[in-house]
């Protein structure tokens, strides 16, 4: 039981991680019906800010200064790749997203080089043990960190200017431009929001018991996205759900794979890919999105 809970709780934390990039998805296609696959190397770029600058700034200040970067480079990105294609369909635009992956990826991986890197968390592999469950320091703060901010969120989402923007643009676009909605502005947010929510997941999931940062810590948005598509693509809290649903699989599936070796060694990393498929052959719409909706 201990070993259950322990799971559990490392799954919760793991999953709160996939549901922040889970929502930059998310919010990204609402805003303009592309799916990003360039979330990936935001994460990187956010975790490559703290990993180059907390040596002489220490953590708190290269935590800053990577959330401010990561917002410009998603700004960036939008305005000179996406933005030009404001008038195309979203299937060219998301095809020109894989491609900025790509540039971006090459790029990031030349300049982190083969080695792990330390981003200088000040809790380093400490643990704490609740009850008889231990967590690692880095996990437990990154689920707070998480759960405030997705509270958070939600309440922007919900009552702020820019989330019932965002929603009118979602539900239709020509209608929110004729009452002077201004759509690129709210794309632009969209990405900004992304990206600092990547930063976020990205400093957390360098930690305990990760031993660092490396250029794998792209494959995390493979592992975002169907997330994403379990909560239906179109719903932030699908988004949460589907990241916790993920979560919580995959470290369960790592930690029992003994029990699972029948399934095929490494059985953990195809998890979040089998739960998608599950779901979507019950659901093909996605567990909260609505039925006939609009899928990419």
């Amino acid at each position: 039981m201990i070993k259950f809970l322990s799971l559990l709780l490392a799954g919760l934390s793991l999953g709160s991680m996939y549901a922040l990039v889970a929502m930059g998805f998310v919010i990204i296609y609402k805003a303009s019906g592309v799916a990003n696959f360039a979330h990936g190397s935001l994460l990187l770029i956010g975790a490559t800010f703290v990993a180059f600058t907390h040596d002489t700034l220490g953590f708190g200040p290269a935590v800053l200064v990577a959330l401010l970067g990561t917002a410009a480079s998603a700004f960036l990105l939008q305005f000179l790749f996406i933005r030009p294609m404001r008038t195309a369909s979203p299937i060219p635009t998301t095809i020109v997203t894989i491609g900025m992956d790509i540039l971006l990826l090459v790029l990031l991986t030349g300049l982190l080089g083969e080695g792990l890197h330390e981003l200088g968390q000040p809790w380093a592999g400490d643990t704490v043990v609740i009850g008889d469950v231990g967590i690692t320091v880095n996990r437990l703060i990154g689920l707070i960190v998480a759960a405030l901010l997705i509270v958070g969120f939600l309440v922007l989402f919900k009552r702020s200017a820019w989330g019932i923007s965002m929603r009118a643009a979602a539900e239709d676009p020509e209608a929110a431009a004729l009452v002077g909605l201004r759509l690129g502005r709210v794309t632009a947010t969209t990405w900004i929001i992304a990206g600092v929510l990547a930063c976020v997941a990205a400093i957390f999931l360098t930690g305990a018991p990760t031993p660092g940062l490396s250029p794998a810590l792209w494959t995390v948005a493979l592992v975002a996205f169907p997330a994403a598509i379990i909560g239906g693509l179109t719903s932030v809290h699908g988004a949460l759900v589907g990241g916790l649903v993920i979560g919580v699989a995959e470290s369960l599936a790592t930690g029992y794979q003994q029990q699972l070796l029948f399934l095929g060694r490494g059985f953990g990393i195809v998890v979040p890919f089998v739960v998608l498929l599950v779901v979507l052959l019950v659901r093909p719409e996605g567990l909260f999105s609505a039925r006939g909706g609009r899928r990419v």
